[in-house]
């Protein structure tokens, strides 16, 4: 039996589905534990109660970190290979470096989102741009009262209408809009991309058998 964590979302549930087939299959019995969030499923993996876990960047690292007997990474997604953060403004705002983001305003994802959140904060400090002292305002989802569900559709919206100048979003969500027709495509444009960087992982305990 092998136990594989995951945090309670939609997406990881029809994932893992799909997995215990494909373990199936192989004759290999999966057990999937689902947690309220990354740092319960750090915690479980630290203690061995599950064999495998689904990691965002964040938790791997907290994982790498705690684990006394090391982790090994086994396996990514290719929608997590060379993942993308996009800097977005209003189609005529004027926006058109890092630098011009100087006494404007700025939306987050959620605090906690690598993409949109701590990537996107850091990107910003990178290229001289302190949030805290140099934009007119910035916002996380945490602080606003949103009326979308997903923090990074949240920021399209508010950036689009012209609540903020600018805001973070990944590519993927960027690519999900524009397929299902929420994307506007006349209100918003990319002015500043990242470097490609490796999202989530599947990370087993450093004793897994490698043979499963």
């Amino acid at each position: 039996m092998v136990r594989l964590g995951g945090t309670a979302t939609a997406n990881h549930m029809e994932v893992f589905e799909g997995l215990e087939k494909l373990f199936r299959r192989r004759g290999i019995d999966l057990e999937w534990v689902l947690y309220s969030g990354y740092d319960n499923m750090v915690d479980a993996f630290v203690k061995g109660e599950i064999d495998l876990a689904w990691n965002g960047p964040l938790s791997y690292v907290k994982i790498k970190r705690l684990a006394a007997n090391g982790v090994r990474v086994i396996a990514m997604r290719d929608a997590d290979i060379n993942f993308t953060t996009h800097f977005i403004t209003h189609a005529d705002s004027g926006i058109d470096t890092m630098e011009d983001l100087k006494d404007r305003s700025f939306a987050f994802g959620w605090r906690s989102s690598v993409q949109a959140g701590l990537l996107a904060f850091s990107f910003l400090k990178d290229s001289g741009i302190n949030p805290s002292k140099d934009l007119s305002a910035n916002s996380f989802y945490d602080d606003r009262q949103p009326d979308s569900k997903s923090d990074e559709r949240d920021v399209v919206e508010r950036v689009a209408s012209g609540e903020f100048d600018a805001g973070a979003v990944s590519q993927r969500v960027m690519e999900t809009m524009a397929e299902d027709g929420t994307l506007p495509r006349d209100a918003v444009r990319i002015f500043w991309s990242s470097p490609g960087y490796s999202h989530c992982c599947f990370t087993s305990q450093n004793d897994l058998d490698p043979k499963l």
